[in-house]
Parts: C-alpha cells; sequence; structure tokens
C-alpha cells in the first residue's frame, strides 16, 4: 500500500459521502471508525486484483551487416526504457504490474 493509494482512497471517500469523513488513524495506520477502515479495506483489494499485463519485451536486434556503430540498437534501448518506465508508474499507483 502506498501514501498516494491511502490519497485516492480519502479523496473518493470525501466525494461519496456528505459531511467531512471521520479519517483518523491508529498508530498502526488502520482508521478510527470502524466503517471507514472497512471501506479501506475494500479499496485495497479492489486494487489488489487490479494486474497490469505489459507487451512482451522487445526483442534485441540483429547487427546489420555493414553498421559502423552501435546506433542500430537506439529503437531497442527507447523500447526497453519505455516499458520500465510504464512499470514503475504502474507500481508507483499501486497497481501490480504483470512482467
Amino acid at each position: 500500500m502506498t501514501d498516494k493509494m491511502r490519497k485516492e482512497f480519502e479523496a473518493w471517500h470525501r466525494s461519496a459521502v456528505e459531511g467531512e469523513p471521520p479519517h483518523e488513524k491508529y498508530n498502526s495506520g488502520d482508521y478510527r471508525n470502524q466503517h471507514v477502515q472497512r471501506y479501506w479495506l475494500g479499496w485495497q483489494a479492489s486494487r489488489a486484483a487490479l494486474v497490469i499485463e505489459l507487451p512482451p519485451e522487445p526483442t534485441v536486434p540483429d547487427e546489420p551487416e555493414e553498421a559502423i556503430d552501435d546506433s542500430f540498437m537506439d529503437g531497442y534501448y527507447a523500447a526497453q526504457g519505455m516499458r520500465n518506465a510504464c512499470a514503475q508508474n504502474i507500481k508507483a499507483a499501486g497497481l501490480k504490474v504483470n512482467p
């Protein structure tokens, strides 16, 4: 569980109920209000069930016969970097990534 996921939950909860919902927590991180705690557990379970499937990793290209340098690898490195950046951002949102 990330702080970002908890902030998203609390923002959603504020929009879903009238008034200011009680978001006080114990030192353990559990909410003092049992109803809010149940909503929080449900929120976490729904996020745990989400698994993002990334496209397969790019394959390393064959070196061309007349290559002067390794610039033919630029596309491969760009694709690999983009895939890794996507995985990191998905994980930062509190979701799972299927490798």
